[in-house]
C-alpha cells in the first residue's frame, strides 16, 4: 500500500498567517491549499551565504543625496534641507514646488480674515425703547414684559417682588417686612404714619397684618387691611376721637376692606371650590405723649419693652388662637398648649368667612420710656415670652427704631425664617411733631 505524500507541517498559513493544525490541508481562513509549495521570495542578500559579495544595488533606484564638502576650521559645514532631497508623489511622479519631499498639513492662511456676521445686540445692554406706560420689563432679559403672576413673558424669569423685603422709617416709627426663607412670597403688610391730635400733640401709628396662607389672595388681604386701618386712624385722630375708639373703628374699616375682596371678580377667578375667602390678622398701636393704645384680631402681637431693662417687659395682646383658648379655659398650661400642633390655629381673623368680628383694644399709661414692638408670628415664634423679646431688642431701640426692626427681623431669619416676618417699632412717649409725617 502506497502512502499519499504528506504536506510539510506548517504552524501558520503562508498567505494570511492563520494558525493551522498539523493535519490541515487547506487554510480555514483564506482557503489556501497547503499542499502547494509557495515560491520562495526573491532574495537579494547583501552578503551571500558562501561569503561572496552580493549584487550591487540599482543606482537608478537610489536617491541622489547631496554630498557635503569636507568641513574646515574656517567654513561651517553645509546645511542639507529637506527641500534639497528629490521625491515622488504616491503616483510615482516628481514633486513640484518649494515644499517637495515635505508634507504640510496646515492649509495656507489668507492675508485677511473675513469678519463674523454681526450678532444681535444684547437686550440687557442695548438701548431699549421706552415701554408703554404701566408696562413692567423683565429685570433679566430687559426685553420681555412681566405678566400678572410675576414672570417674564420672554425668558420666563421670576421677577423679584416689591414686597419680598420692605423698610420704612419716619422719625417716630419704623417697620421692616421680609418674605423669610421658606415662603415663595410675602403675605405680610404694614403701614406706619404720624399725625397730630386736636391739642397739637403728636400721635404715631403702626399697623401690621399677616395674611392667612390657606385663604385666597392673602397678600392682598393684608395689604388692604393695613391701608384701610391706617387711613381711618389718620382721619379720626385729628378730629378728637379717643385713640382707643379710633383703633376700634380702624379694625372695623380693615375688616370691610378685606370682605370686599371676596366679591372681587379676581378672587372668584382664583378661588378654588373649597378654598376660603381672603383673610388676615391685624395688630396696631397708637402712641401719644401720655397714652399707649393697642388693638388686634388674630395672633399677631404687641410687646412693651422699657428702656430701663430692670423694669419688667410685657406682652400687650392676647392671641385669638386654639392655644390661648385652651389656656383661658384652664385645660392646659401655656407650655403644653403652645407645644401642641394645633397651637397656631387662629380663632379670629378679618375676612368674609369669619364667625364674627370682635376687635380687641386696650390702653396703657406707662410710667417710663420704652418701645412698643408690633409684629407677626414670624418674629414672636423665635422670641415668644416678653423676657425673650426684651433680650432681642437693642438697648438703643428708642433712638434707632429702624435699626431695632432690622435686628429683630434678622433674629427671625437667623432662627430659620420659616414664616414671613414683619415688625414695627414705636418709641414711647411719642416724640414732638417734626420727626416725621404720613
Amino acid at each position: 500500500m502506497s502512502q499519499m505524500p504528506q504536506p510539510t507541517a506548517l504552524t501558520k498559513c503562508p498567505i494570511c498567517e492563520w494558525p493551522l493544525a498539523s493535519d490541515d490541508r487547506f487554510c480555514g481562513a483564506c482557503g489556501h491549499a497547503l499542499s502547494a509549495v509557495s515560491a520562495p521570495p526573491e532574495d537579494h542578500p547583501t552578503l551571500t551565504m558562501n561569503g561572496t559579495a552580493g549584487d550591487p544595488p540599482d543606482e537608478a533606484a537610489s536617491a541622489a543625496w547631496p554630498v557635503a564638502s569636507e568641513p574646515s576650521a574656517d567654513t561651517p559645514p553645509p546645511v542639507v534641507r529637506p527641500t534639497d532631497i528629490p521625491g515622488t508623489d504616491s503616483g510615482g511622479g516628481e514633486l513640484s514646488g518649494p515644499g517637495r519631499g515635505v508634507r504640510f498639513d496646515r492649509p495656507s492662511e489668507p492675508d485677511e480674515y473675513p469678519l463674523a456676521a454681526p450678532q444681535p445686540p444684547d437686550p440687557r445692554t442695548g438701548d431699549l425703547a421706552t415701554p408703554p406706560a404701566g408696562t413692567k420689563l423683565c429685570v433679566a432679559c430687559r426685553a420681555g414684559q412681566v405678566d400678572r403672576d410675576g414672570y417674564c413673558e420672554n425668558c420666563g424669569h421670576a421677577q423679584p417682588r416689591e414686597r419680598d423685603h420692605t423698610e420704612q422709617e419716619l422719625g417716630a416709627v419704623a417697620a421692616v417686612s421680609d418674605r423669610g426663607l421658606r415662603h415663595h412670597r410675602n403675605e405680610d403688610a404694614f403701614a406706619v404714619s404720624s399725625t397730630a391730635l386736636p391739642d397739637g400733640s403728636p400721635a404715631v401709628v403702626a399697623i401690621v397684618c399677616d395674611g392667612v396662607s390657606s385663604a385666597t389672595r392673602p397678600d392682598d388681604a393684608s395689604l388692604a387691611a393695613a391701608r384701610a386701618a391706617n387711613e381711618t386712624l389718620l382721619e379720626s385722630l385729628p378730629r378728637g376721637t379717643h385713640p382707643q375708639q379710633a383703633m376700634h373703628d380702624a379694625i372695623v374699616a380693615a375688616s370691610r376692606a378685606v370682605n370686599a375682596l371676596a366679591e372681587d371678580p379676581e378672587t372668584a377667578q382664583e378661588q378654588a371650590p373649597h378654598q376660603n375667602a381672603p383673610a388676615c390678622t391685624i395688630v396696631g398701636s397708637v402712641v401719644t405723649p401720655t397714652l399707649l393704645v393697642v388693638g388686634w384680631v388674630g395672633d399677631s402681637r404687641a410687646y412693651w419693652v422699657p428702656v430701663d431693662r430692670g423694669a419688667p417687659s410685657a406682652r400687650l395682646t392676647e392671641d385669638d388662637s386654639w392655644a390661648a383658648q385652651m389656656v383661658a379655659a384652664g385645660l392646659m398650661n401655656e407650655a403644653e398648649a403652645y407645644a401642641d400642633e394645633r397651637a397656631h390655629a387662629i380663632t379670629g381673623w378679618l375676612g368674609a368667612d369669619a364667625y364674627e368680628l370682635e376687635p380687641h383694644t386696650a390702653s396703657f399709661k406707662p410710667d417710663r420710656p420704652g418701645v412698643v414692638v408690633v409684629c407677626t408670628d414670624g418674629l414672636w415664634n423665635y422670641a415668644e415670652a416678653a423676657e425673650e423679646m426684651a433680650e432681642a431688642v437693642p438697648l438703643d431701640a428708642a433712638q434707632r427704631p429702624l435699626h431695632c426692626a432690622q435686628v429683630l427681623v434678622g433674629r427671625a431669619l437667623d432662627g430659620g425664617g420659616h414664616d414671613n416676618v414683619t415688625v414695627a417699632v414705636l418709641p414711647f412717649p411719642a416724640p414732638p411733631q417734626g420727626a416725621g409725617s404720613a
